[in-house]
């Protein structure tokens, strides 16, 4: 019994107890006869106690959108409304009447609530969700309820009620919301075995699904969050399991040297933005001088970079990096009819707007009801003071007599009522003044009869047409409340930014070519070039090998190592141009090809797989540069010519397991370099993805033109700014671009623009002066507004008055005004006040003729090959052998 004694001690610590319940204790103790397994027991329980946190603390109810604690709130603050503000401490501790837990939750619940700026007037310090600042102690704070609250979330006459957790009060069993509350406020909680994430979405845009809705029309919801932000919702799934946004801080360029976070995503604030970025800073993914944080009512980081370093591509990196770009995944579980249940954002929303016409309708019949017996009431009333029935119980000496004679008279005036007398009616005519029969109006009583029947009429008509009547309803909180509350968050597809290309490479490449190593750590070794810890690396060996690898810090690929570098992945442009020997004293052969794609760390056979093969010429060339070599062969008697050149752009780009073209059967001395090539790749097709807003090479969106290392791009902004910039596929465009177009430097723009100093509008024509300096052709006045722009050679443009006196003119910009310089004012065109200006059709231009050069393709196409001899097309071919002169191989 010692050793019981022992336990029961022990199971009184409540740790013992929690291990006991994760182990299943259900063996008796050794020498105890009167143990209970209590396997049984924590089943139950268990069950018990998740139900409980689903039901009652962690999942909201679809019905009205509240969890527990939130709908005890909202019926804690009506029982106080009387229209001032009240202490929420003072709010908590009436709540707590209904709500059995602390004080503590039901606070944080009602901070939650306020700042959600929907249901709860706010007075006070209620903390900052952009800076995540706490909200004041409860005892500093006021609340009330909201307008908007006081009219679609209270009914006493349609809730259901029932006993609160002590039996002493009644709180309802379901707010009666009229509105889809759930999705507006959005939600999240953790519970026994499942967990629920709604988020929240736009006022008007829910008031406007719910009228589709009604109207029988599909709908499409997707979440907007006060913080802003920008999100892409292309894998949104209806708010179901499996779903995902991905959500991202606006950052623009506030100068060449600064940029300005001004809205940052959903579920972060600028306090732990900023602590995202000062890690990914000291980790060496990005480089920054400083931060600061101007943020007060609105979010304003302003993030400084040293000189030297990209804005454009600092921005990537910071989504790449750090908070600035967040993946959320939806779930959308709610309680129905006491169960959870899983459902789509558009589900719930049907529900709730199926549910608000079900409130709406029992509201209406209410409300006949209670018209229909105040008619009923008033028809009784004028009857028994017109008729006089009053003086018929004067000479009754019971109160059943009393009953029995009203009941006598009124029955010859009573045929058009709506339904019979009852006792109660008649009791209630006994309780009549005699004040008031005195003086009673028999047409002010005729005035609110008839009164009541149009309402009757009214209210029977909304019933009648209940879906008129729901739509109007939404349409009015709409108007009533809807301004202000535009959609926050931009949507737009996001592209897939590439981590290694925008990372800070802050390491050092070293390679060991003769021992075969290449890593971070080989200081002491050749220098390669900058790298990140994320990069790849590609390496080429003597003996024809090739491999990719992740960049660490001391790496073995193989011995004689002939070209490391920074792999970049699917890239095109970098050709490879090489002459490798067939084996020990096999023939020759060279090709030229590109490593778009490769498994990491796998071996790759450039050569034909011969043993003993090797490399004996080798470049990397990155834009497709096809140099000129010089073949030198081993003197031997039989052979003529030992020495030829060969242009690399003569062979055509091919895979990297391609044979190549045969050089010569016989010994190769040397090959020398003869003369640097120039790129044979033709001009970079670039076209613009609006959506996304950035350029790309995949053929998305609007095709900008062919682009070689020479060309660039124009982009002038509605801010009167004029700049061009080299096309690279990383740029970010500003939200007010409104000309991106290849630039040529012949073209004249055009500008037709309100002078805010002068008042008065001017035309002028400019070349860029400067293209590697932003340059600004408008005053900055602040009435200064540019009205349009045009880069044809001749322009012309209609301008339409507000004055409908005046008619419209046509403005030809070439006679209008000569090309002047970009900082001029221009000529005057009106001091007329401009409704609109249109382009037209431009007056025709005939550009001058440049000679074309002829390029090679990066892919695999030979134009002209049709042209060619045959003796040129073998030549270019993957044979094994070529046409021999004297001895001597030719390649042509």
């Amino acid at each position: 019994m010692e050793e019981k004694d022992n336990f029961d001690d022990q199971i009184e610590d409540s740790s013992l107890e929690e291990d006991l319940d994760d182990k299943a204790y259900n063996d008796e103790v050794v020498g105890s006869d009167d143990l209970t397994k209590v396997t049984g027991m924590y089943q139950d329980w268990f069950l018990d106690y998740a139900s409980y946190v689903i039901l009652e603390r962690a999942v909201p109810a679809i019905d009205d959108g509240f969890k527990p604690v939130q709908r005890r709130i909202m019926h804690s603050m009506k029982d106080l409304d009387d229209g001032r503000y009240n202490k929420v401490a003072n709010i908590v501790g009436h709540t707590m009447q209904y709500h059995p837990h602390g004080d503590a939750s039901i606070g944080d619940a009602l901070v939650q609530l306020g700042q959600k700026e929907l249901l709860i007037d706010m007075q006070g310090n209620w903390g900052n969700i952009l800076t995540g600042d706490g909200a004041a102690a409860p005892r500093y704070i006021e609340a009330r309820l909201s307008k908007f609250a006081l009219e679609v979330v209270f009914n006493p006459k349609t809730t259901e009620w029932q006993a609160s957790y002590d039996g002493r009060k009644k709180e309802p069993v379901d707010l009666p919301v009229k509105f889809p509350l759930l999705l507006a406020q959005g939600g999240e909680g953790i519970a026994v075995g499942l967990s629920t994430k709604i988020l929240p979405h736009n006022f008007n845009e829910l008031i406007d699904a719910s009228i589709k809705i009604l109207k029988g029309q599909s709908v499409k919801i997707y979440p907007d969050f006060l913080t802003g932000g920008i999100i892409d919702v292309s894998n949104y799934n209806d708010g179901k399991k499996g779903g995902k946004i991905r959500v991202r801080a606006k950052i623009s360029q506030f100068d060449k040297n600064t940029l300005a976070i001004t809205e940052v995503p959903f579920g972060t604030t600028t306090s732990s933005l900023i602590e995202s970025i000062l890690k990914a800073n000291e980790k060496g993914k990005i480089k920054i001088k400083k931060i600061e944080d101007n943020t007060a009512e609105f979010v304003e980081i302003l993030v400084h970079l040293p000189s030297g370093v990209s804005p454009d591509k600092t921005i990537d990196a910071l989504y790449a990096f750090t908070s600035c770009e967040m993946s959320i995944s939806p779930l959308c579980c709610v309680i129905e009819n006491n169960k959870p249940i899983f459902i789509g954002v558009s589900q719930a929303l049907k529900y709730s707007t199926d549910h608000t016409l079900h409130l709406l309708k029992s509201e209406l019949e209410i409300e006949l009801g209670e018209l229909q017996e105040q008619w009923h009431y008033s028809s009784l009333e004028r009857i028994f003071i017109e008729n006089r029935i009053y003086r018929d119980i004067e000479e009754e000496e019971t109160w059943e007599g009393v009953i029995s004679a009203i009941d006598t008279g009124l029955k010859p005036h009573t045929k058009h009522l709506k339904r019979a007398v009852t006792e109660e009616d008649i009791v209630r005519l006994t309780e009549i003044r005699i004040k008031r029969i005195s003086k009673f109006d028999l047409d002010k009583a005729g005035q609110h009869i008839a009164s009541l029947e149009e309402q009757i009429a009214q209210v029977k008509y909304h019933l009648e047409n209940l879906i008129d009547f729901a739509i109007n309803y939404f349409k009015n909180l709409k108007t009533k409340y809807g301004k202000g509350r535009e959609r926050k968050s931009e949507i737009r597809v996001f592209d897939d930014i590439v981590a290694t290309k925008v990372v800070l490479r802050n390491e050092k490449l070293y390679v060991n070519r003769e021992e075969g190593f290449v890593g971070l750590s080989l200081k002491k070794d050749e220098y390669v070039a900058d790298c990140s810890d994320i990069d790849d690396i590609i390496v080429f060996r003597q003996d024809g090998k090739m491999m990719v690898t992740k960049v660490d810090a001391k790496t073995f690929v193989g011995k004689n190592i002939i070209h490391a570098a920074v792999f970049k992945k699917n890239d095109k442009r970098t050709v490879y141009n090489l002459i490798y020997r067939d084996g020990k004293n096999g023939p020759s052969y060279v090709k030229r090809f590109s490593v778009t794609g490769i498994t990491r760390d796998k071996e790759y056979d450039l050569t034909n797989g011969t043993d003993q093969s090797q490399i004996l010429y080798f470049s990397a060339n990155p834009n497709g540069e096809a140099e000129t070599v010089t073949i030198l062969l081993r003197a031997l008697q039989r052979i003529k010519k030992i020495k030829w050149d060969i242009d690399f752009a003569d062979i055509l780009i091919k895979g990297r397991s391609s044979k190549g073209n045969l050089v010569t059967k016989f010994p190769v001395k040397k090959i020398e370099l003869k003369e640097k090539g120039i790129s044979t790749l033709k001009p970079r097709k670039i076209w613009f993805d609006n959506t996304v807003q950035r350029l790309n090479v995949d053929e998305r969106g609007d095709l900008l033109g062919e682009f070689t290392a020479e060309d660039r791009l124009l982009i002038i902004n509605q801010s009167g700014v004029a700049k061009t910039i080299t096309p690279e596929l990383t740029t970010h465009f500003d939200d007010d671009m409104i000309i991106l177009e290849k630039w040529n430097p012949n073209k004249p723009i055009s500008v037709i623009y309100f002078e805010g100093e002068k008042e008065r509008y001017y035309v002028k024509r400019f070349m860029i002066e400067h293209p590697n300096k932003e340059e600004v052709f408008i005053s900055d006045h602040p009435k200064t507004q540019l009205q349009i722009v045009a880069t044809d050679y001749r322009p012309v443009a209609e301008v339409i008055f507000s004055k409908k006196s005046l008619e419209k003119i046509e403005v030809n910009f070439e006679e209008f005004i000569s090309i002047k310089g970009i900082k001029s004012l221009g000529n005057q065109l009106t001091t007329e006040k401009i409704k609109d200006v249109i382009l037209l059709e431009p007056l025709p231009y005939e550009e001058p003729q440049l000679n074309e050069v002829e390029v090679i393709d990066e892919e695999i196409v030979d134009d002209q090959s049709e042209a060619k001899s045959e003796k040129q097309k073998h030549a270019e071919g993957d044979s094994d052998t070529d046409f021999e002169e004297d001895g001597q191989t030719k390649l042509f």
